[in-house]
């Protein structure tokens, strides 16, 4: 039996394309004393893995030849470990690839779910990260206006969402006017701007007419520049990506900066979910409760085929995804 993986067959220096990965065969894994043979069922997708690939992070750059790392959910099929069983379902940092073999004690067991997919999505990468950089970073308040960026992403659209139930004025910047429509109507944001027309700052700064005091930005660039413009004093801007930087050989920078920090004592602020994990547990309670009633409504974009993620990757950073971008490399257990 052959296990399938996807390499980075050649780094690229601009635009990622389909080119620069590779399908290999090679043989099965066999687990070793201490380890776990999994197979993958779902393979998250995200603008980080393009920023892998541009050097080192939060963790080791991505080199050609590499199997292209990412996070997944799989089934345990053995289990040299006695804390881990067969048929548990784990999450791992894991690569592309139908097969992997993992230490067990970097694995973690999951919660039986109805949905196996929302283990990704809203109580995942996405939902975690969207919750602790609203209310960890951006600490909004009721009555505030809040802007996301990437609002039709995976994790600006839970963010969106999450600010709308606590209270405050919610704006999206999106790409196209269809997207525009689809955040306000399935995410029930208060508008949202599109970033593709022209005219952006004077758009946005109709959109919030008392302006803003909460920026969680996912794309860095010429978005980040106009933003920081219309921000109020003491305003909070949670800098979670910039896609708009991650596949371009000459990325840019916000130009106003530091001066509009300075001037208008605002706090800018990095962060990965990985920083908040201890308060993993409090995050997912709440949001439970607010999709249990309603006030988020979970939207996923699931491409069928470990073959098929290079291409969803970089449909991602084309911005072609609605929600919580993932491939599905397996079925779910119970056959789904």
């Amino acid at each position: 039996m052959t296990n399938r993986q996807i390499i980075v067959a050649e780094l690229p220096q601009g635009q990622l394309a389909e080119s620069h990965f590779a399908l290999h065969a090679t043989d099965m894994p066999v687990p070793e004393h201490g380890e776990v043979l999994l197979r993958t069922i779902l393979m998250s997708i995200d603008a980080a893995n393009r920023s892998w690939m541009q050097g080192a992070t939060y963790r080791d750059a991505v080199k050609a030849g590499d199997v292209m790392a990412t996070y997944s959910i799989c089934e345990v099929m053995a289990s040299n470990s006695e804390h881990i069983a067969v048929g548990d379902i784990v999450a791992a940092e894991s690569v592309w690839a139908d097969y992997v073999t993992r230490p067990a004690r970097k694995v973690q067991k999951l919660p039986k779910v109805e949905i196996l997919s929302h283990l990704i999505s809203v109580y995942g990468i996405a939902g975690k990260t969207a919750f602790h950089g609203l209310i960890s970073v951006g600490k909004p308040m009721a009555g505030e206006t809040v802007v996301v960026s990437a609002a039709a992403g995976s994790v600006g659209g839970y963010v969106g969402q999450i600010a709308k139930a606590l209270g405050c004025h919610v704006v999206g910047i999106a790409g196209g006017a269809e997207k525009c429509k689809w955040v306000v109507d399935k995410l029930g944001f208060d508008t949202c701007v599109d970033y593709r027309e022209k005219g952006l700052f004077k758009t946005l700064r109709a959109a919030c007419p008392n302006g803003i005091d909460v920026y969680f930005d996912n794309v860095g660039g010429p978005i980040l520049e106009t933003t920081l413009a219309l921000m109020n004093e003491k305003g909070r801007i949670a800098c979670c990506g910039a896609i708009s930087q991650y596949d371009s050989s000459t990325p840019t920078g916000p130009r106003n900066l530091p001066g509009a920090l300075v001037v208008k004592r605002l706090r800018m602020e990095g962060f990965i979910v990985m920083d908040f994990a201890n308060e993993d547990a409090k995050a997912i309670r709440a949001l439970q409760t607010w999709v249990n009633s309603g006030q988020i409504n979970v939207t996923e974009d699931i491409v069928d085929g470990l073959e098929n993620a290079p291409k969803a990757l970089i449909g991602l950073l084309a911005g072609d995804n609605k929600g919580k971008r993932m491939v599905r490399v397996g079925p779910d257990p119970k056959g789904e």
